[in-house]
C-alpha cells in the first residue's frame, strides 16, 4: 500500500498494489460471481473483508466480495482517509448509511432531489423525521443527522463542514457529507468531522459517462463491518465491470479534476468580472455578458474565511447561472 504521504496521483496508480496477483499491468476483469474453494484445507479462511484479512486470494461470492471491487475500493481508500465501501449508486450508498445510523432526525438542505427520495422512502418505513439543514442544534438529538451537501447541486456553492460536525456533536447526532461535487484533491470532509463520507462515483470517480456507483467511506472500524454486512443483505453490489471501469478512472482522477477545476474557475471569473463592469461599452462582451445573465453561483464567489481551508487547491467544476429571463432559454 502507498504511504499516506504519498501524492493523491501516486496513491491512484499504487494503493492497491498489494492486490497485483497476475503480472497484468491493467487489472482483469474478473467477470465471475462464484468461486471455488482452495483444495488446500489450511488455506480455508473465515469470509472477512479481502484487503485487511487475506489479500484478495479467497473470494466465494460477488455479492459480498469480488476482486474488481476489492481493488476499486482499496484504492478510494487510500484516497479518501477512511475505509471505502462500494455500492451501485451514490443513492444505494445514502440508504446504507441511513440503514446503519437509523436515525429519527434528518437534517438537509435542498440539494440534490434523489437525496430527498430516499429520504422519502426510509421515512415510510421509520418515520424518519425531515429537518432544514439551519434548524436550532436544539432539534436534533443522540444518533441523530445532519446530511450536507458540499458543494451543492446544483448551484456549487459551499457550506462548512467543520461548522457542521460542531452542530451535530454537540447534540450526539452524526454528520454525513455527501462530497460527490468536491472529490478527493479538493476537499477531505473527514478532516473537518464529517463521520462519514458519502460520494455518488457515477460523477467524478467514474468521469467518463460509463458506470453508476456509490461509495461511503468511515474512519470507525465498527460501522465499516458492519456496512459489508448489511450490503450482503440489501444486494446493493457494484457490478463486476463497473469496478473495473472505476479502477481505470481514479487512476486520471486528480488530472481530471484539478484541470475541470481549473477551467471553471477561468470562465467563472471572467463572467464575474464582465458582470461587475460599470457602464460597459456597446456591443462589448462586458454589456452582453450583462443583458443575459442575472447570477452566478459558485463557491469561488463566497468569501466566508473557513472556506480556503477546507477547499485549498480548488473550488469545484460545477457552477449555475441565473439568466435575466426565460427567453434567454431559447436563445
Amino acid at each position: 500500500m502507498t504511504s499516506n504521504n504519498a501524492h493523491p496521483s501516486t496513491k491512484a496508480l499504487h494503493a492497491d498494489d498489494v492486490l497485483n496477483l497476475v503480472t497484468d499491468v491493467a487489472p482483469p476483469i474478473h467477470l465471475s460471481t462464484t468461486f471455488r474453494y482452495p483444495n488446500d484445507p489450511d488455506q480455508l479462511v473465515p469470509s472477512e473483508d479481502p484487503v485487511d484479512e487475506f489479500n484478495g486470494k479467497n473470494y466465494v461470492y460477488s455479492r459480498e466480495f469480488a476482486p474488481n471491487a476489492t481493488r476499486f475500493e482499496s484504492v478510494l481508500s487510500s484516497l479518501l482517509g477512511g475505509r471505502a465501501v462500494s455500492y451501485s449508486t451514490g443513492l444505494a450508498a445514502l440508504h446504507a448509511a441511513l440503514t446503519l445510523l437509523n436515525p429519527r432526525r434528518i437534517s438537509v438542505g435542498e440539494g440534490y432531489h434523489g437525496s430527498h427520495e430516499v429520504i422519502s422512502v426510509v421515512s415510510r418505513l421509520s418515520g424518519l423525521q425531515k429537518l432544514p439543514l439551519d434548524c436550532p442544534a436544539e432539534s436534533l438529538d443522540a444518533g441523530d443527522v445532519i446530511l450536507l451537501e458540499t458543494p451543492v447541486n446544483p448551484l456549487g456553492t459551499a457550506f462548512s463542514i467543520e461548522e457542521h460536525a460542531h452542530k451535530a456533536h454537540s447534540r450526539g447526532a452524526f454528520l454525513i457529507v455527501d462530497s460527490t461535487f468536491a472529490p478527493p484533491g479538493l476537499q477531505d470532509p473527514l478532516l473537518w468531522g464529517a463521520d462519514i463520507v458519502m460520494h455518488s462515483g457515477s460523477k467524478y470517480f467514474g468521469g467518463h459517462s460509463d458506470m453508476l456507483c456509490g461509495v461511503l467511506a468511515t474512519k470507525r472500524a465498527d460501522w465499516t463491518k458492519q456496512l459489508f454486512e448489511d450490503r450482503i443483505a440489501l444486494g446493493s453490489v457494484m457490478g463486476n465491470m463497473e469496478s473495473w471501469l472505476g479502477i481505470r478512472s481514479l487512476r486520471t482522477l486528480e488530472v481530471r479534476v484539478q484541470r475541470a477545476s481549473q477551467n471553471s474557475a477561468k470562465l467563472i471569473s471572467w463572467l464575474h468580472a464582465a458582470m461587475q463592469a460599470s457602464s460597459p461599452a456597446v456591443g462589448s462582451e462586458e454589456m452582453i455578458v450583462q443583458s443575459v445573465l442575472k447570477k452566478i453561483y459558485h463557491a469561488s464567489l463566497q468569501d466566508e474565511p473557513w472556506l480556503q481551508k477546507q477547499m485549498p487547491n480548488g473550488f469545484g467544476p460545477v457552477f449555475s447561472i441565473v439568466l435575466d429571463n426565460e427567453d434567454m432559454l431559447l436563445v
